[in-house]
């Protein structure tokens, strides 16, 4: 695996596994070299099919790939897994398995990856949260999914979840208009208004109407929403760092990141 992705910090358990890969390590050329898993990235399928079986290689699992539509539907990573392969991804954004050996997968280039998975090591799940899936209840959907599938399985109480927040567009990068604080303000309980409000800082004239948005803050407060607290990373910028990481919002032509959990034995 390329020293240059990136192992979680999160105290997840012992058998589960996850990575977020970065531009390294694969054959792309151009705007989205080197390891772009896009095949909706202006590349060359034939280096996007070539830098995904690297990618199963380095991990040792297949990834759950489905066809990411920036809203909040959770799909078993079983079923995407089969339609992916038989050329028919599933439209979701977020997936969730208790399966050995098969990696719940989001791809992103600015918007936020969440991996979650549960205290006992017993499900793991991946979210892409762009701003517009972040506000719909993405993660909401996703915790509730995951927790539902463990009380179906185990007949059990409610589950304890780890969350990890991986690269993304920083607060200081990150400009949107009034429709979108527009919209996470009309979407928060009363409880979390203030803490929205916060995450969006107004710009300054002839910018007046705009403001830099703090995706991670505003995830932070949906996953305490479903009383997820515990809680990791966040701390990268992908506009900010063009040798590392891939962004839409910087290039516009670019490649693909994955981010990708999933258990052991």
């Amino acid at each position: 695996m390329p020293a240059d992705w990136i192992v979680p910090d999160w105290p997840a358990p012992a058998n589960v596994r996850a990575v977020f890969t970065t531009r390294a390590g694969g054959v792309s050329e151009g705007p989205q070299a080197t390891f772009n898993l896009g095949y909706k990235a202006d590349d060359d399928p034939e280096a996007v099919r070539v830098n995904r079986e690297r990618l199963r290689a380095y991990t040792g699992v297949p990834s759950a790939w489905v066809a990411q539509v920036h809203g909040p539907r959770v799909v078993d990573a079983r079923d995407a897994l089969a339609a992916a392969e038989a050329g028919e991804p599933l439209q979701a954004d977020a997936s969730i398995t208790t399966a050995v050996g098969l990696a719940s997968t989001v791809m992103v280039a600015d918007c936020l990856p969440v991996l979650l998975c549960d205290a006992g090591g017993r499900a793991v799940a991946a979210a892409h949260a762009g701003w517009r899936g972040l506000c719909a209840g993405v993660i909401e959907q996703t915790v509730q999914a995951l927790r539902a599938r463990l009380k179906d399985e185990a007949d059990g109480a409610e589950a304890s979840v780890i969350a990890w927040l991986g690269p993304c567009i920083g607060p200081t990068a990150f400009e949107v208009g009034p429709e979108v604080r527009a919209a996470f303000l009309d979407a928060a309980t009363p409880e979390e208004r203030d803490a929205t409000r916060a995450a969006f800082v107004a710009r300054g004239a002839p910018q007046a109407d705009k403001s830099l948005a703090d995706l991670c803050a505003l995830a932070r407060l949906r996953l305490a929403r479903e009383g997820v607290t515990n809680v990791s990373g966040g701390q990268w910028c992908t506009v900010g760092d063009p040798a590392r990481f891939y962004s839409y919002r910087r290039d516009r032509v670019t490649g693909r990141m994955a981010a990708l959990v999933w258990r052991v034995a």
